[in-house]
């Protein structure tokens, strides 16, 4: 029968069972594990109290005892399953538990049927009694029996066999404290069963005392239900990024599987291995490696605060990059350990190499197109005044021959060669105006090609803007009989910020735009307005031309399209949008003018600074 010794020990269990249900559903009664292990301890408290009421029933109340006795092999049955259980969900960190872990508890409900139906058939019992030497089992004992002794084992070698392979000593106290909560009433129930020892029916709940004591020490000390180490070490082994655990001193707790395939064999890092007991490797990268590591654990101790830095390696002929981020783990404001992310970057900076490479490429493709423009643009502006000179020194070269042959003539006389040089001086007045507007196309051009050198951004005033598209232009509008008008109707004191240069290709490609549009009979006016709207700077560019084909307009922004046939090539609104986009954070846009004819125009966002003409801007003015 059941001592007092061990009626006070049941006592004791039960308690802490309670303790251990009470705190765990308390701080995490939403995890799957806490709850099977609130059912487990429920199991082993049915268990106990069902002997305490055997305790408490008379010898001889035979039914009282069998009671009593069934209702105990309900926790008897149940708590191996219950183990075999928490052990898979530690090892597979299920949040939900699969359909098929039901079949667990096919046997432990068919060995309650089985006891609760005994005096049937005696399948379970031939001879029952509280007096274990007096029991004989019947022929399922062997089922049920061997059933909870599996369970049991396999439980032990689950929770065992991934905490081995964690290489981990956190890990490893938590699987021993479990597996040995297991198997000290695995080992007494199998002794009292097959009677090597003569125990008492008590023995195997008894025993399960020592699980209430190893139990809470995971639970309280090693935070064991809250912690799936297997199952995290499985997720860190898939992933690409390395991952290091140091203690405070420098020593290796523990790394995942990519960090040992890169640096880990390659620099001698091992588990329980200090780094600063690391034999550093002649290997030069592996080298670099460790004292890069050692260095910045240093400088995040110093600090209590997170160092990152990039490390790269070759592996395999293949250049590897890495973003090392090491970060103190504080408990109390006190550093106990550190975790090592090494972060796989190389396809990141892989890609922004090509990326990089791409945006170079496409820049100097830019330059150039924009280079070949400006080329152009100046050839054209300077073949009119070239050819004004050409044709002035053939004139005069007519009028210095004519003066030397009439040299010695009496006939001629001095108003004649008064006429004459009337007539060279009025070439030379017509070679300097050329030359005059040459001069300034030259500097002009000489200015923009300063700016486009300069890494620093110009700051400008509309009028400044308005002035070069005027000077450039001239010639053109000109000889197609047009006539620019502008309408500058922002404050001398706002500035533009920005490549000027940039600016004024875009103007001057919707100015001459304009001036191929315009209709032989018709107004040959162009007007230029800027203003300043809700903090952005809007520029238009309107005639009453040929206006804008319907083909055309839903391409007009999107490709390079042109309605001047072989003399366009579609490039300069194309361009200008990718400039007023791309450096000025702006949108170009176009429309039909009411009064017939396009508008073409951008809208650029103003810097919310308001300030004096600049001093070079200034300067500018004065020079020109």
């Amino acid at each position: 029968m059941i001592s007092n010794t061990a009626l006070m020990t049941f006592y004791i269990s039960i308690i802490g069972l309670v303790m251990i249900i009470s705190r765990n559903l308390r701080t995490n009664r939403s995890h799957l594990i806490n709850k099977i292990y609130a059912f487990l301890a429920l199991a082993l408290i049915e268990w106990m109290i069902a002997l305490i009421g055997m305790r408490f029933s008379r010898p001889d109340d035979q039914i009282a005892l069998y009671f009593w006795d069934a209702l105990s092999n309900l926790g008897v049955s149940l708590t191996p399953a219950l183990s075999l259980l928490i052990a898979i969900v530690f090892v597979r960190h299920y949040a939900r538990l699969p359909k098929k872990t039901a079949w667990l508890f096919v046997i432990p409900l068919l060995t309650n049927i089985m006891i609760w139906t005994n005096p049937l058939h005696h399948l379970h019992y031939r001879q029952f009694s509280v007096i274990a030497s007096e029991v004989v089992f019947g022929p399922y004992m062997l089922i049920s029996g061997g059933y909870s002794y599996l369970c049991m084992l396999l439980s032990i070698l689950i929770i065992m066999n991934f905490a081995f392979k964690s290489h981990n000593s956190l890990y490893m106290r938590q699987a021993l404290l479990f597996s040995l909560g297991n198997l000290i009433p695995f080992a007494v129930s199998m002794l009292a069963t097959f009677k090597i020892l003569n125990l008492s029916i008590a023995a195997t709940p008894i025993s399960f005392v020592f699980t209430v004591i190893f139990h809470g020490i995971a639970i309280e000390r090693l935070n064991f239900l809250n912690i799936t180490p297997i199952a995290t070490q499985h997720i860190l082994d898939w992933i690409s990024d390395g991952y290091l655990i140091l203690s405070d001193t420098g020593l290796v707790l523990n790394y995942n599987q990519p960090f040992a395939d890169i640096f880990g064999q390659r620099c001698g890092i091992l588990v329980n291995r200090s780094l600063k007991d690391i034999q550093i490797p002649e290997d030069n990268a592996a080298q670099t490696a460790i004292r890069n590591l050692i260095s910045s654990v240093d400088s995040a101790r110093d600090s209590g605060s997170t160092i990152v830095y990039e490390q790269s390696i070759v592996n395999g002929g293949q250049m590897y990059y890495y973003m090392v981020e090491i970060t103190p783990l504080k408990i109390d404001d006190t550093i106990a350990g550190f975790s090592v992310i090494y972060k796989n970057v190389t396809t990141l900076k892989e890609s922004m190499q090509k990326l990089q490479k791409s945006q170079k490429q496409m820049m100097e493709r830019e330059r150039l197109a924009t280079l070949g423009q400006m080329v152009g643009g100046i050839a054209h502006n300077l073949k009119t005044p070239i050819m004004s000179i050409s044709g002035a020194l053939s004139a005069m070269e007519d009028l210095v021959r004519e003066c030397e042959e009439s040299f010695g003539d009496p006939e001629v006389t001095a108003a004649d060669y008064r006429e004459i040089s009337g007539e060279m001086t009025d070439w030379i007045r017509r070679c300097k105006d050329s030359c005059a507007y040459m001069s300034d196309i030259i500097t002009a051009v000489k200015g923009q090609a300063a700016n486009m050198n300069a890494s620093e951004k110009v700051a400008f005033t509309a009028e400044e803007l308005i002035r070069r598209t005027t000077l450039l232009m001239r010639h053109e509008l000109t000889v197609s009989g047009c006539r620019l008008i502008t309408n500058n109707q922002t404050a001398p004191t706002v500035l533009l910020h920005g490549d000027i240069n940039n600016l004024v290709q875009v103007v001057n490609n919707f100015v001459a735009n304009a001036i191929d549009a315009q209709l032989p009979e018709g107004d040959h006016t162009i007007t230029l307005t800027v203003k300043e709207q809700q903090g952005n700077l809007i520029l238009t560019v309107s005639d009453h031309g040929s206006g804008i084909q319907d083909s055309v307009r839903r391409h007009l922004l999107n490709e390079m399209v042109t309605t001047k046939g072989a003399a366009g090539a579609g490039l300069g609104i194309y361009m200008s949008k990718a400039l007023i986009q791309g450096k000025f954070d702006g949108e170009l846009w176009f429309d039909d003018n009411p009064g017939g004819g396009a508008v073409f125009g951008f809208t650029i966002p103003l810097s919310s600074e308001t300030v004096e003409e600049s001093a070079d801007i200034q300067e500018r003015r004065d020079w020109a």
